[in-house]
């Protein structure tokens, strides 16, 4: 008996250890359940702390023309930890090669609502060249954060968010500092991470700098949020939109010549009807006239001779 071996099952005592953490979890959340108001009022209150707070809150990008806007992680962090109750995971399920993909399960310990997603996020370049060690593990760090924020926003409702969302966006377009002085931050800013003044204007669809105005600002600011985050490159955004604007300019260039041409051939087939068959000048006229008198001349002398 002394010499018999102990056989320790982990996988039953971590399933058992994970099961004592949701149920003493469960039960303090039905104990102390949440108060929506004050959810709601401590968002608030974390969000618009300041302007560059409030900033961070949103990002936007741009996709064949249209502009996409959205709650950023930073604004799904504040939820998730002001909203309370909510047990929140990510973590990486596959790597083939050619994309990395994360899971985020948020799970509502008061209604018991679970919610899990995927975000899929490639791991190669144009060229299909696989990235680096380093640039997969923070291309596995941006699905995941991706990843926490989508679950978030699937458990918290946004009939319940999106009041205090617009107040925050509010503050986001900013009272603090002049127009001129965020313009120019922002300018500064995308200099640093290689997009020139001009890229800035194409994008704005602006001739100056000072026609950038507050709203273009601030999906600059969500656009740089986007970059952080991942969901989109300085390639895909500033050089697709070059190439969206040529096509564009393209395609306008190719109807506008389709029309030109279609009301030349209209005015030609105009210009044949109207074109009489036979059409008699005024010198014609005056010989018909001449010699019509000549023949009643001629008719008239016949008798005299006789």
């Amino acid at each position: 008996m002394e010499n018999e071996a102990i056989v320790v099952q982990q996988a039953e005592m971590l399933q058992a250890i994970n099961k004592a953490e949701v149920d003493m979890q469960i039960a303090t959340a039905k104990t102390y359940p949440r108060d929506v108001q004050t959810c709601l009022n401590r968002i608030k209150t974390i969000a618009t702390l300041d302007t560059e707070t409030a900033e961070d809150c949103f990002y936007a990008l741009r996709r064949q023309g249209t502009l996409i806007e959205g709650v950023s992680v930073r604004l799904a962090e504040i939820i998730a930890s002001s909203w309370g109750n909510l047990r929140v995971q990510t973590r990486i399920i596959g790597n083939d090669g050619r994309t990395i993909t994360a899971q985020g399960i948020c799970h509502d310990l008061e209604t018991n609502l679970a919610v899990s997603v995927e975000v899929k996020r490639r791991i190669t370049d144009k060229q299909g060249k696989t990235y680096s060690d380093d640039m997969q593990v923070t291309t596995g760090n941006a699905a995941s954060a991706i990843a926490f924020r989508n679950a978030v926003l699937k458990v918290v409702p946004k009939a319940v968010t999106k009041r205090v969302i617009n107040d925050v966006k509010e503050v986001a377009l900013g009272q603090s500092l002049d127009l001129e002085t965020r313009r120019q931050n922002m300018l500064q800013y995308y200099a640093k991470i290689g997009v020139t003044e001009q890229q800035i204007l194409n994008y704005c669809s602006v001739k100056n700098v000072a026609d950038i105005d507050a709203k273009m600002i601030f999906e600059l600011s969500g656009l740089k949020n986007a970059l952080k985050e991942g969901t989109t490159t300085v390639q895909e955004t500033f050089m697709a939109n070059v190439a969206d604007s040529a096509a564009q300019a393209e395609a306008v260039r190719k109807t506008a010549d389709a029309k030109m041409k279609a009301t030349e051939a209209m005015n030609k087939a105009a210009q044949g009807k109207n074109t009489p068959t036979q059409v008699q000048t005024p010198v014609q006229e005056n010989e018909s006239a001449a010699e019509s008198n000549a023949n009643e001349n001629k008719d008239n002398t016949k008798p005299n001779e006789k």
